[in-house]
């Protein structure tokens, strides 16, 4: 069954084509691997899906539901596209409390237990903002995973990861593909997609080929 379906979708900013009469579907329980350049539609590809971008023709659904300007945003994900945006004064536990207050899905212990799968110290008093890059996108993980989304999706998670953070990542990916969500991640780092890929999207220029299967 699939969880993502793009149909006939283009976006359009200021006279650019971003992405360009996108058709493919995202079965439920996979991991999938967006592969392409900087600037090639990747990162744009995610942003349609959680309704960071409105379509200008065309259209995206997630589990059902029509992504759009009265929908923007699906019911069920955990994102970490770009830079997340974090609460500098704040610990990374405290971040992640304030984030999981806004639907009150989840207790703390589902808080702690996201920081240690990730390999952060939940008990850490350093602020945001003593971080490291790597540390960043540790705690970013975090979020996307601790309210077990149906829907997982990871714009170039491994960029500011050290090998045991690529290792941690590549357990989790594993681990939530078991839990029955579906991981959709752009990349362009091909060691990571060697070993973690089950379905291959490439795309350039904002236009997808085929999706391939490993």
């Amino acid at each position: 069954m699939s969880i993502v379906q793009f149909h006939d979708y283009s976006k359009i900013i200021k006279g650019r084509v971003i992405l360009e009469n996108i058709n493919t579907n995202f079965d439920s329980g996979g991991i999938y691997c967006v592969i392409g350049e900087n600037g090639s539609g990747k990162t744009m590809m995610l942003r349609a899906i959680c309704g960071l971008i409105h379509p200008t023709t065309g259209s995206v659904t997630v589990e059902g539901c029509e992504i759009n300007k009265n929908n923007n945003f699906p019911e069920s994900v955990g994102v970490v596209i770009e830079n997340p945006g974090f609460f500098n004064e704040y610990t990374g536990f405290e971040n992640l409390k304030l984030l999981a207050s806004i639907k009150g899905q989840i207790r703390d212990d589902d808080i702690v237990d996201a920081l240690d799968r990730v390999g952060l110290d939940p008990s850490d008093r350093r602020t945001v903002k003593k971080y490291s890059l790597g540390m960043k996108e540790r705690l970013g993980i975090a979020q996307a995973i601790m309210e077990k989304p149906s829907l997982i999706l990871l714009d170039e998670p491994t960029n500011a990861l050290d090998k045991e953070g690529k290792e941690r990542l590549e357990n989790i990916i594993r681990e939530e593909k078991h839990r029955g969500a579906t991981i959709i991640i752009a990349t362009h780092d091909d060691a990571f997609v060697k070993d973690m890929a089950e379905h291959r999207l490439y795309i350039e220029k904002g236009r997808a080929g085929e999706m391939d299967e490993n």
